[in-house]
């Protein structure tokens, strides 16, 4: 009996070592368990750090819209300048070429000359014909002044003759009567024909005298003649001279030279060339650089002419430019193109139109190294 009760005993223990073995293995897990929790859980060092980061970003956003709110910048900005096209006003071969590509040349340099023969024997001939209108001029005024002279005596002279011819007719008439009155048998029919006949003549020779005297007498309308003379031979001889002028002036330009101090590019002419009238020779640029910005509408609004600019140049970055507004183009760039938006359709799409901004280099330019035309530029403009 004993042996029996003992045996219930050793199962019960055995029961409890197993049961206190499971809760042994439950504990050690849930141990850990934990301690992989606490492995795996972040500490507050990251959070710290970012919240640092996001600080300092909004900070330096914030100092950065502080500083830059009141400036207004694109990259869409070019340099620009004056560009002429040199082109001939006559027509010739060249005889002298002297400029090279991309020559630095001063206003009223000679660059080219065009053979000039043709146009000096115009000029020769011009000043010809300057000449002989200017001799007959000469001869013109000499009849005037004696005009001045001849006509007035003409008409004394017409005076003269017809008080002549009336002492004639007088004579005449006086002895035609005695003719006429003596006894027919102391004279002869002859006398009295011949005393008649002088009568007649007589009479003839007074209205003759005074026709004379008539065109006599117009001495004002004689000297006007002749200073109608002299007028029309001054002005062949303002006409001769205006010949010769222009001629000169086609000999000047077989000399073509430099309208103003710049380079020269696009040289496309060689020495014995063949050009002609309005032929494109070369072009000169002029070193006066100022900076065309094309601003979209958007930042108009505090822009104003004067408004100070800095400006960097792609091509040189250590060149520092500082400039101001001149002007702002009153129109968009697309509005003066050569074929301009038509809006009037119905799937019209809205597009920011840009504004070209005139831009004076006030200082940082360098006179040994101009700007070419045509490099990009990025300006920031303070506006108020």
């Amino acid at each position: 009996m004993a042996d029996q009760n003992d045996k219930p005993d050793n199962g019960e223990e055995q029961q409890n070592g197993s049961a206190q073995k499971d809760n042994n293995q439950k504990n050690n897990n849930q141990n850990n368990d934990n301690q992989n929790d606490e492995k795996k859980r972040p500490g507050k060092k990251p959070l710290i750090i970012l919240g640092i980061v996001v600080v300092v970003m909004v900070i330096v956003a914030a100092v950065w819209w502080f500083l830059t709110r009141n400036e207004e910048t694109t990259d869409d900005a070019f340099t620009e300048g004056n560009a002429v096209t040199i082109a001939p006003k006559v027509a010739g071969y060249i005889t002298e070429l002297r400029i090279g590509d991309n020559q630095r040349v001063k206003k009223g340099d000679l660059l080219v000359v065009i053979d000039p023969r043709d146009a000096a024997a115009q000029r020769d001939q011009a000043r010809a014909q300057v000449g002989l209108a200017q001799s007959q001029l000469h001869q013109a005024q000499a009849q005037l002044d004696l005009a001045k002279v001849q006509y007035p005596a003409q008409r004394d002279q017409a005076l003269a003759q017809v008080a002549k011819a009336e002492a004639d007719l007088a004579n005449a008439r006086a002895d035609y009567k005695r003719q006429r009155g003596v006894d027919p048998r102391a004279t002869t029919q002859q006398n009295i024909d011949t005393a008649g006949a002088q009568l007649r003549s007589a009479e003839a020779g007074v209205a003759n005298a005074r026709a004379q005297l008539e065109v006599a007498n117009q001495v004002k309308l004689q000297i006007r003649q002749q200073e109608t003379n002299v007028e029309a031979r001054a002005r062949q001889v303002d006409q001769a001279k205006a010949q010769l002028e222009t001629a000169e002036l086609n000999l000047s330009y077989t000399e073509v030279r430099a309208p103003f101090d710049g380079f020269v590019t696009l040289r496309n002419v060689q020495l014995g060339s063949l050009v002609q009238a309005g032929t494109a020779l070369f072009s000169v640029v002029s070193p006066d650089i100022w900076v065309t910005a094309n601003f979209k509408e958007s930042q108009l609004e505090r822009m104003r002419p004067g408004n100070k600019v800095k400006l960097s140049v792609d091509a040189y970055p250590d060149m520092d430019l500082e400039g101001h507004i001149d002007s702002i183009q009153q129109g968009s760039g697309s509005r003066f193109s050569a074929f301009p938006a038509e809006n009037a359709t119905g799937n019209f799409v809205k597009i920011v139109q840009r504004v070209p901004v005139k831009i004076v280099i006030d200082k940082g330019l360098d006179a040994n190294h101009p700007l070419p035309l045509g490099l990009s530029v990025e300006p920031k403009v303070t506006v108020e």
